[in-house]
């Protein structure tokens, strides 16, 4: 039996539809059921509930062989720690409990930073907290997922325009979320492998915002560019939507450090480099939504 947490969402929905693709036993922890396709539930053992539930984690992880570990944003968090760390005490209780041999989870790069690095310094928390139940892991160790410029469909296309605050010209790896499942579902599949690893997954190449522009211009057919914003006034800005002021800060701290190189440690291989490049993922996801958009 593998778990899956976080079934409905980007990573979690690619990891689940792989493995009842291969034939796998499969049981999801989901708030809510009906947001799984009816195709879906009908070959999925449900436990309803959220994954940082005490009651609803010792339900999941009984007799479980494999668990995928994701921890759901949080944007109302009082710190950023309590998102990632906190989110995961009881799952951790659990899987000890439960004796559950393997976890393979959502992380990112950044192993060995010393500065804070916001979301990534609180995900590296969590990794070490699941490393301390002695289970074998593999934390699948991510930059920034394309899948964010998702977030920017409506100013592509009124405006042909993203926008970010990293500098234009910076090249750093992305990763599309689809490899990310991919990946993860591989290792869950695979009952062979024992110990504690991270496992980066640097996409297929490093792009700057400026390249990813001149992409979408030739995909899209139409003029993109981007824009670089100030991270005070991006922070304020999402505050106003409702987000924490922790975790606005812990943004725009990440972003900080993926500046100063937090994305770039880990040298790029053949085991480490992901199929999808920006311009197929901007094909085949981006563009349909952004012709999509409004309809």
């Amino acid at each position: 039996m593998i778990v899956v947490t976080a079934p409905t969402s980007q990573i979690g929905s690619e990891v689940l539809r792989r493995l009842l693709q291969g034939g796998e036993a499969v049981r999801v922890v989901v708030r809510d059921p009906a947001r799984l396709p009816d195709e879906v539930r009908d070959r999925v053992e449900v436990v309803q509930g959220t994954h940082a539930d005490p009651a609803v984690v010792d339900r999941a992880f009984d007799g479980a062989e494999a668990l995928f570990w994701l921890v759901p944003a949080a944007p109302t968090a009082p710190t950023i720690y309590d998102a990632y760390v906190g989110f995961a005490l009881p799952a951790a209780d659990a899987i000890v409990r439960h004796r559950v041999p393997r976890v393979v989870s959502v992380s990112a790069l950044g192993a060995g930073v010393q500065t804070f690095a916001g979301h990534v310094s609180a995900t590296l928390a969590m990794d070490a907290l699941i490393r301390s139940t002695g289970t074998s892991t593999r934390e699948l160790a991510n930059p920034s997922f394309m899948d964010n410029m998702l977030r920017d469909v409506v100013s592509i296309r009124d405006r042909g325009v993203f926008s970010g605050t990293l500098p234009a010209d910076l090249a750093l790896p992305t990763v599309a979320t689809r490899d990310i499942g991919a990946a993860a579902a591989g290792l869950l599949a695979d009952h062979s492998w024992t110990g504690q690893q991270i496992a980066p997954l640097l996409g297929a190449e490093d792009l700057s915002p400026n390249d990813q522009a001149k992409i979408l211009t030739e995909v899209l057919g139409m003029p993109v560019r981007y824009e670089q914003g100030d991270r005070e006034a991006s922070k304020r800005r999402l505050m106003g939507f409702g987000m924490s002021e922790a975790v606005a800060g812990a943004l725009m701290a990440m972003d900080e450090a993926k500046e100063h190189g937090l994305d770039t440690a880990v040298p790029r291989m053949a085991a480490n480099t992901t199929p999808t490049t920006f311009r197929q993922w901007a094909t085949d996801v981006l563009k349909p939504a952004v012709e999509g958009t409004g309809r």
